[in-house]
């Protein structure tokens, strides 16, 4: 019998290069926005699957797609799938973390030297203008030698972005996502989100928690949308309570609040964190032989379920 894989989206290359010769691949374009009856349909011959984040698999999605024995997510996280269910019901869940812990902090850093020293309003006002005006007054930022970046989530990447803030003279303060924020919020002078999305994280920063962060600080959230209550970051940005912010991640992605769109004090980037070409061929490479050795009936390399 020859095992039938689904990808979900344009993946790079390494993905089909590794499976193509043992078994059937159906490839799909990458599409935003699918619904529950979007992947039952697309995941109709799949005996294994690579996913994305944004693909919601639902209880309802593996009760429908008997078939599917394994669910490789092009991801570290998997909050898009419900694990119980797939615990439940005999599906192997994988992801693949480790390969973008370097390339997620490295974005976490260009966040904050782009939300500190203003770098996109000067970009705009460049491109705007077409000419260079220099004032003793314009543009200014905040420098970070001597500031405390505060760290939610000290796990691969809260560490990797701590090793690069100690770099630029910056003093840190870290705690995993179950642990008190209050000495974290009250003393940062910049807060980055690198937690995982759980019932417990799910709007961590919230209207409550914001307050109690230092006045003029600044938010930047690399990690899962959802653990920033927007409207509540919204309201702390537009009353002076926060400075700045840097978010590559969405409460409610594909959709970017529209608050966010029109604040000049806050740098969006569309999920990028892990777009480098080294680290997104090495998660194309993992999900693959996630697959291949299940189907091949040894154990992945990064079993979730």
């Amino acid at each position: 019998m020859k095992y039938t894989v689904v990808l979900t989206a344009d993946f790079p290359s390494i993905a089909t290069e590794l499976l193509a010769p043992h078994f059937d691949v159906i490839a799909h374009p990458t599409e935003h926005g699918r619904s529950e009856e979007d992947m039952i349909t697309i995941l109709a011959e799949a005996d294994a699957a690579i996913t994305l984040l944004q693909d919601p698999i639902t209880r309802n999605v593996l009760e429908a797609n008997p078939n599917l024995r394994c669910v490789s997510n092009f991801a570290v996280g998997y909050n898009n799938i419900d694990v119980d269910a797939a615990r439940e019901l005999g599906v192997v869940v994988t992801n693949t973390p480790g390969v973008l812990t370097e390339a997620t902090a490295d974005l976490t850093l260009a966040l904050i030297l782009a939300i500190t020293r203003r770098i996109v309003e000067g970009d705009d006002e460049m491109r705007t203008l077409g000419r260079c005006e220099w004032e003793p007054l314009k543009l200014l930022g905040a420098s970070l030698q001597g500031k405390r970046l505060g760290i939610i989530g000290m796990g691969r990447i809260g560490t990797a972005v701590a090793t690069r803030a100690r770099a630029f003279g910056m003093e840190v303060i870290g705690v995993r996502s179950g642990e008190s924020l209050d000495e974290l919020l009250a003393t940062s002078d910049i807060v980055s989100v690198h937690a995982p999305l759980t019932r417990e994280t799910h709007h961590l920063l919230n209207a409550t928690t914001l307050a109690k962060m230092k006045r003029g600080a600044y938010v930047i959230n690399t990690a899962r949308g959802a653990i920033v209550d927007e409207n509540a970051l919204c309201d702390a940005l537009e009353s002076g309570q926060l400075r700045g912010a840097g978010l590559d991640v969405y409460e409610f992605e594909p959709e970017v609040n529209p608050r966010l769109l029109r604040m000049k004090n806050v740098v969006i980037l569309p999920h990028i964190g892990s777009a480098t070409e080294e680290a997104r061929n090495a998660m194309a490479r993992i999900a693959a032989t996630n697959v291949l050795l299940f189907l091949r009936g040894k154990e992945p390399l990064h079993r979730v379920v």
